[in-house]
Parts: C-alpha cells; structure tokens; sequence
C-alpha cells in the first residue's frame, strides 16, 4: 500500500476548468467519494483507439486497484505501463429547473490519471482481492472461499497511484435566468440513492443458510 499524501498535486490535467467552483483538490473529498462508488470506467488508448471499460475496483491507501481476467485486453495493455484516465460519478439527484437549458444533475465525481503497476508477489495480489471483496460487501471475504493457485494465476490485478486526481461537484437547486423565476413552471431536485433491496437466496443455498448481520451494515 502507499502511503496517502498530505497535500494532493493540481497538475493541469485535473484541475477543473469548465466551472471551476465545483472543483476539490481535497485528498479526503476525493477519497470519500472512492469509497462510496462500485464502478469505475478505465479509459485508455489501444492499438484498436480510445476504449472506456467499466469495472469495479477497491482503494487501498493512495492506490486504486482494479482485477479481471488474465486474458483481459484492457489489464493486458495496463500492466504495459500506457496511460490510463480513471472515473467514478455518484449521482444524487435530477436538477430540473424552468428551463430546459438549465436542467442538470447533483453528483460527486472523481477523476484520476496515471499509470497503472502490476501486482505480481502472491500475498500483495491476495491482499488486493480482498479489498475488491470488502469494497463490496464488508465481512463477506471471510465466509467465502478464497480463491485457488488456479483462480489466482487466472486474475490479473493492478494498482493505479491515485497521486494525479481531483473531484467535482454538484449540490443544490436549480439555477435558472433571473426572468424564468417568474414562469409557472415547478423546479426543484429529485433526490436519487443506491439502496440495498430485500436480498434474494440463491435457490442452492444449503438448508439452514441465513443472512449475516455485514448485510444490515
């Protein structure tokens, strides 16, 4: 794991231009956000042009980590050391506002740069699958089955120094032209969550399985 920085770098790359005001450089704005998130889309260029691939992913520390097959194209060019941009959006709520120019979203973003680094030593590459597994479901890694030397030599996983980032940010209501104030037309935000549903058993569960308590957390 590396080590977290005190002061997060505002290279031109990250620093947010298109309404500036929006933009955080604050390394534990950025880092919440990762937390929250599942999914995170990996741009890159290959020999086929620019590709975007959602995946999901874990934070350890100052390093982001994302894993998938051992055939996978995008881990294949990754490990290669290209440059890679990373996202992840949270969307909280629908902006409507009285105009249709002015309709937007609330959401919490974060955008980072870099090249990603292989993890090849056993016990690291072990570590960083449960990350992945805790980001998801906290508790879960330790009543599943790990995975086997097979399953290991099949996954690749790699670790993208979150040292070039930033975050932006939407909050509030609409912000519409002075004059469409006046207009009968409602405004205002729709809120919008990620919840967790009923869980639905698998119908091979074994008799006797119930739910753990990680899943009320």
């Amino acid at each position: 794991m590396t080590e977290t920085p005190k002061a997060q770098p505002v290279t031109p790359r990250v620093r947010v231009k298109r309404l500036p005001d929006r933009g955080s450089y604050d390394r534990e704005t950025i880092e919440s956000i990762l937390d929250e998130a599942f999914i995170c889309h990996v741009g890159f260029n290959s020999g086929h042009g620019p590709i975007v691939i959602p995946t999901g992913f874990g934070r350890d520390g100052n390093d982001l980590i994302i894993h998938g097959s051992a055939a996978s194209r995008m881990l294949r060019d990754l490990s290669n050391g290209i440059d890679v941009c990373v996202t992840v959006t949270i969307l909280d709520g629908l902006v409507l506002a009285r105009s249709a120019f002015h309709h937007s979203f609330n959401y919490r973003s974060v955008i980072i740069y870099g090249k990603a680094e292989l993890i090849t030593d056993r016990d690291e590459k072990m570590r960083a699958l449960e990350i992945l597994s805790e980001h998801i479901i906290r508790g879960r890694w330790a009543d599943v089955r790990p995975p086997s030397e097979k399953e290991l030599k099949g996954t690749t996983v790699l670790r993208l120094p979150i040292d070039e980032a930033s975050a932006k940010i939407r909050v509030g209501p609409p912000k519409d032209d002075e004059e469409d104030y006046s207009l009968p037309v409602w405004a205002g935000v729709v809120p919008l969550q990620t919840t967790l549903g009923t869980p639905i058993a698998d119908e091979r569960n074994l008799d006797g399985i119930e739910l753990r308590d990680y899943f009320a957390r």
